[in-house]
């Protein structure tokens, strides 16, 4: 594993697994009779028990889908038998993978199999689809994942749902609980940001989507340079370390916590590093180290002795700049934070990844301490009326609704006809046939 891992950090790849070797070496038969995949990527069946990967996807109706990303469709689903409770389904994705099943859908097996707290999204088990022409007669593997009613993305990104501080500290402290038993466990998350936090109908947070965590025990080990999305990546990241730890995952909770407090002054989602007025973020990495120092300002030697030294510095030169934190924050959140409030921002967001804090040290900080006391939501279940909010499925309704509006805009259009011309004898009117007027002289010098 160790090994297979490692190339994977050096080209990004998949793992390959020859269909003609023997059983014991890359593949692994299904259960005889069961009539679903005929074969279980090796990668996979060490991590697999008699429970897991020996049902068929059969087993559940799926109801609607929920999310799709770059590995894989999200599927809301009911158990056909015994509980018949709501699971969600996660396709592996093989449309790219020749012979090979996913690093990405590997880690997250391997981690979440290991893995066991609230604030960790609880991967139940592993079931398969019958071999068809469709998908090649290879069959698919789908992670069956505890069903959690929305995300923290779609929760912000909706109007219908106010966010109070009380719910900003109960998603925090829950957020930095469950970072804090990963780091314990040695492993990085590598893409915190709000629609990889579950959360449930009781306000409960889940962290989810390890495709791309990994364990960080041997620090000799160089690590990828592209992970965690844009605008939620550390510095360190940006400027191409390969030596980055558990402070990049503090720094990826920083922007969520900014994210927060702008959904409760505003009721409106921006990231931190939007553009107050334009609404317009980075769009690369030298933009977003751009943004963050126009913010915090270049570090000093002092402050950070080895930024300058970073791979990423070669090209790259920074005027010195001041800190303006917290004046882009009060333009952000549209009003005045409490000092815990910038004070523990300021923490989360340091520059110097050696100097920022820990999970832990963030849970022990005062504004935690201080009221209002967390608390969650009491408007989350879809059963009481309340909607659904998964990030996919919020930007979906709102692109169905805006073509909606242009469609009916075209159809008014056509109602109405082409724009009819001025009448001849209307105010400004001009009649092309007559002859032009006579230029006035003009009077005086």
């Amino acid at each position: 594993w160790s090994r297979m891992h490692n190339a994977h950090e050096a080209n990004n790849g998949s793992v390959a697994f020859s269909a003609n070797r023997p059983q014991n070496d890359h593949t692994v038969a299904a259960p005889a009779g069961d009539g679903h995949v005929g074969q279980i990527p090796g990668a996979v069946a060490p991590y697999l028990s008699r429970q897991w990967g020996a049902r068929s996807v059969e087993c559940f109706i799926k109801v609607e889908q929920i999310g799709e990303g770059q590995y894989g469709q999200v599927w809301l689903a009911r158990e056909r038998e015994g509980t018949k409770c709501m699971v969600a389904l996660k396709k592996v994705k093989m449309d790219n993978e020749k012979e090979g099943f996913p690093i990405t859908a590997i880690r997250e097996i391997k981690i979440l199999k290991n893995l066991k707290h609230p604030n960790i999204v609880q991967l139940k088990e592993i079931v398969t689809s019958k071999a068809h022409d469709h998908n090649k007669q290879k069959g698919s593997v789908y992670m069956v994942f505890e069903y959690a009613e929305h995300d923290l993305a779609g929760l912000m990104l909706s109007p219908k749902i106010e966010i109070k501080k009380e719910h900003v500290k109960h998603y925090l402290k829950q957020l930095l609980e469950g970072l804090h038993y990963l780091h314990t466990q040695k492993i990085l998350h590598r893409d915190i940001k709000g629609a990889n936090l579950l959360i449930t109908k009781e306000g409960s947070l889940k962290i989810a989507d390890f495709g791309l965590a990994r364990s960080y025990n041997d620090p000799s080990v160089p690590l990828t340079k592209k992970v965690i999305t844009l605008w939620y990546r550390p510095p360190e990241v940006l400027l191409e370390s390969e030596k980055y730890g558990a402070p990049a995952d503090i720094w990826s909770v920083g922007c969520i916590f900014a994210e927060l407090l702008f959904k409760h002054t505003t009721n409106h989602y921006r990231n931190v590093w939007q553009d107050s007025h334009t609404v317009s973020g980075p769009h690369n990495e030298t933009e977003q180290i751009q943004k963050i120092f126009d913010v915090f300002g270049t570090p000093s030697k002092e402050a950070w002795p080895s930024f300058e030294r970073l791979p990423g510095m070669k090209n790259l030169k920074f005027k010195p700049k001041p800190c303006v934190f917290r004046e882009h924050l009060k333009r952000s959140v549209q009003g005045e934070l409490q000092e815990q409030e910038y004070k523990l921002l300021e923490g989360l967001l340091t520059l110097n990844p050696d100097m920022r804090m820990t999970a832990k040290q963030a849970l022990n900080h005062d504004y935690f301490w201080t009221e209002p006391v967390p608390a969650p939501p009491r408007d989350l279940d879809p059963s009481r009326g309340s909607d659904a909010y998964h990030e996919w499925q919020v930007k979906k309704k709102r692109s169905a609704e805006k073509a909606q509006q242009q469609q009916q805009q075209q159809q008014k259009q056509q109602q109405q006809g082409p724009p009819r011309p001025p009448h001849p004898n209307a105010v400004g009117a001009r009649d092309h046939n007559a002859h032009p007027p006579h230029k006035i002289p003009r009077l005086g010098p």
